[in-house]
């Protein structure tokens, strides 16, 4: 960011404006919404500022002095003559003061965003400088989405505070807040039953807590997608805003903890193929008993946690501590492979069959039978199969498929680190080596259905230069 976003209060502040047109007036009217006092000097005004002067609404000056600087909150500068707007600006600086000059940026200590307003809760949107109607349409689509009278719910929050702090312990409060904020009460409010939605806030309060809420935490298991983070759900995003603490792997990209709250605890458990930084039944046990203290915890996975992502074991530790837990889904890296690439991973006449394997299995069954499912009609992902890709191609070809067929490698899918390789059934064992592939990639093998397969001799023959 070259401007850093913020709010000035204004209140029994003056804020200036120099100019009396149309210029000055475009300003004081997004003035107007803020309890700023605001002071116009111009030699003379136009009708509207006039009428707001004669309302009382405005100061009129009609010389420019330096007293009109002193204890100022910002000044706004558009006298619609560039040559007088930057002597104002050098006598507004040099009294210290954070200046805006109309139509020269240069001249700007700060800028004016695009404001949905829905007092006390403000939304600025600003491109500095660069995209102003890209602002106005994000403006208009907040606009949208945001209920008009949710302020007033935000006011009477801010006017019960001092009540909840009081009557509501503080292991619940986070727990009573998302209730009002974005439970039954917000839905009364923001239907228009204003006074149903105080009163059974008021109601809350009383018994010291949100209905339904427990003393016990919250367990999500959240799929972070192959690594961009716009390809979160929406819902992702939410338990991430609402978490404790978070723990997570080694393959969830840095951007997406930064969709977290800022205060969220995060744990870097580390784990990934063939090493980990805690043992599995160490990290369900970490994650339980942080549960257990009334914490919302979440366990984010990279794709997608039901997909090789050992969510039966924390599922299977919470329910046997009695903690709730849900699942959130997640872009898997399949999906976003196919995407990346372009092409469906099925297709009609070709391949009507999708499988998922991995190279890598457990402890106890190391090298998976991950082939048996491939054959004429099938398209296979192969997950965490980069160091048993001359294993995998060896099944296949002896499984009939012919050695020309073409394989896609995906690695880093979505992320800014990418890459594709294309490379054939016999040569994947030597493209991977010499393209330095290892870790995060997806292995992309489509046999379609009327390719012909191989026959025994020539698969002996073909094996031995694969395993070569």
């Amino acid at each position: 960011m070259k401007s850093f976003p913020m709010f000035i209060r204004t209140t029994d502040r003056n804020v200036v404006v120099i100019g009396g047109g149309e210029q000055a007036a475009q300003k004081v009217r997004l003035l107007m919404k803020s309890d700023a006092n605001l002071v116009i000097v111009a030699a003379a005004l136009e009708d509207e500022l006039q009428a707001l002067v004669d309302q009382g609404a405005a100061r009129h000056l009609e010389t420019l002095e330096t007293d009109v600087f002193k204890d100022a909150a910002m000044v706004f500068i558009g006298t619609g003559c560039p040559g007088f707007d930057g002597a104002a600006h050098a006598l507004a600086k040099s009294c210290g003061c954070i200046v805006n000059v109309v139509d020269q940026p240069e001249l700007c200590d700060m800028t004016t965003p695009a404001i949905v307003d829905r007092d006390p809760i403000v939304v600025a949107i600003g491109s500095e400088g660069t995209a102003p109607v890209l602002t106005r349409d994000i403006k208009t689509k907040l606009e949208e989405m945001l209920p008009l009278n949710i302020g007033g719910l935000a006011a009477l929050a801010g006017r019960l505070r001092p009540s909840v702090t009081n009557n509501v312990p503080r292991a619940h409060r986070r727990a009573f807040w998302a209730w009002v904020f974005k439970g039954s009460a917000r839905d009364q409010w923001t239907r228009g039953s204003e006074r149903k939605a105080a009163r059974i806030i008021k109601d809350a309060i009383a018994v010291g807590r949100a209905p339904h809420d427990r003393a016990d935490g919250h367990i999500s298991l959240v799929g972070a997608g192959p690594g961009a983070r716009d390809l979160l759900t929406l819902r992702a995003v939410e338990r991430l805003q609402e978490a404790d603490v978070i723990y997570y792997d080694r393959l969830v990209d840095p951007e997406v903890l930064e969709l977290a709250r800022r205060d969220a605890e995060r744990v870097f458990v580390g784990k990934h193929v063939g090493a980990h930084a805690l043992p599995q039944d160490k990290i369900s046990a970490m994650i339980v008993a942080e549960a257990r203290k009334g914490r919302k915890v979440v366990r984010l996975k990279s794709g997608d946690p039901c997909i090789f992502g050992r969510a039966t074991e924390e599922l299977d530790a919470a329910r046997a501590a009695g903690i709730s837990i849900d699942i959130v889904p997640g872009v898997t890296a399949a999906s976003a492979a196919g995407a990346s690439l372009k092409q469906s991973l099925t297709e009609r006449g070709v391949a009507d069959t999708f499988v998922v394997a991995t190279g890598t299995g457990c402890a106890s069954d190391p090298l998976p039978d991950c082939t048996r499912m491939s054959g004429p009609g099938t398209t296979t992902a192969f997950y965490m199969s980069v160091r048993q890709a001359g294993r995998i191609a060896s099944r296949l070809i002896e499984q009939g498929l012919p050695p020309h067929s073409m394989v896609d490698v995906c690695v880093d899918v979505s992320k800014s680190t990418e890459r594709h390789i294309k490379t054939t059934v016999s040569d994947l064992l030597a493209d991977i080596g010499s393209h330095d592939i290892e870790g995060c990639a997806i292995v992309l093998v489509t046999w379609p259905r009327d390719v012909a397969q191989n026959k025994p001799a020539q698969t002996a023959r073909l094996l031995q230069g694969v395993s070569a």
